[in-house]
């Protein structure tokens, strides 16, 4: 008689997946030619589908609804919103990306910060590498992280919170959250870097991208693009 096998199936220790909420928000056209689109993102909405199938809806899925082909050249965070380009085209992505190789685009958010901002203006220049163990967090590493600099201007200081204007030089992931994290700062809202209490102080991640001027990918014009962050952030 051959020999029987009783299969054992180990318990599974992976937590259950993280499912985004589905943002009603609607996705305001800023811009719209041939070659590119410039939207405006609501918080709560990936700029890419997720990894999870229910996590599939997405800017890019949403807009692929109305136009034939789009593609993402760059991402805001879920909690981000605010404005970005999509290129229409082959052509036009690799344009664009060239141009956020090069850094040749510049970029601007608005943030409301825990405390009052002592200096009016600065940079903080802290290498990144990703926190492999607390995964999908970064962290700063001056050893081996790759170059990291913001530059921020201060525009508002009231309620024991700094309204402020930054500039990211380089575009690394959640580059702003931890930057300002790391000068005793952190955005109001955040899940990741931000204290209990800077975490409760709002009821969302208070950033914003504000301002977005780049060539255009096949005339070489310049364009600018702008949206002003949401009435709460000067409301808090």
């Amino acid at each position: 008689m051959p020999a029987t096998y009783n299969t054992v199936t180990e318990p599974q220790n992976d937590p259950p997946p993280y499912l985004v909420p589905h943002s009603r928000e609607p996705i305001r056209l800023l811009y719209r030619d041939s070659d590119v689109l410039i939207v405006d993102k609501p918080t709560l909405l990936l700029s890419v589908p997720g990894r999870h199938p229910l996590n599939r809806d997405c800017l890019l899925h949403r807009l692929a609804h109305r136009y034939a082909e789009v593609h993402a050249v760059h991402r805001l965070d879920l909690d981000t919103s605010g404005v970005m380009v999509i290129p229409r085209h082959r052509t036009a992505l690799s344009g664009l990306a060239r141009q956020f190789q090069e850094r040749r685009i510049d970029k601007t958010y608005m943030a409301r910060v825990a405390g009052s901002v002592e200096d009016d203006e600065g940079e903080v220049d802290l290498p990144l590498i990703p926190d492999w163990p607390n995964r999908p967090k970064q962290r700063v590493c001056r050893e081996s992280g790759k170059p990291a600099l913001t530059r921020w201007r201060v525009l508002e200081r009231c309620n024991d919170s700094s309204l402020i204007e930054l500039s990211p030089i380089t575009g690394r992931s959640h580059q702003l959250r931890i930057h300002m994290s790391e000068i005793g700062h952190p955005i109001l809202g955040c899940d990741f870097y931000a204290p209990d209490a800077a975490l409760r102080a709002a009821p969302r991640l208070m950033l914003h991208a504000t301002r977005l001027r780049f060539r255009h990918p096949l005339s070489g014009h310049l364009l600018t693009a702008q949206s002003p962050p949401p009435a709460l952030f000067a409301a808090l």
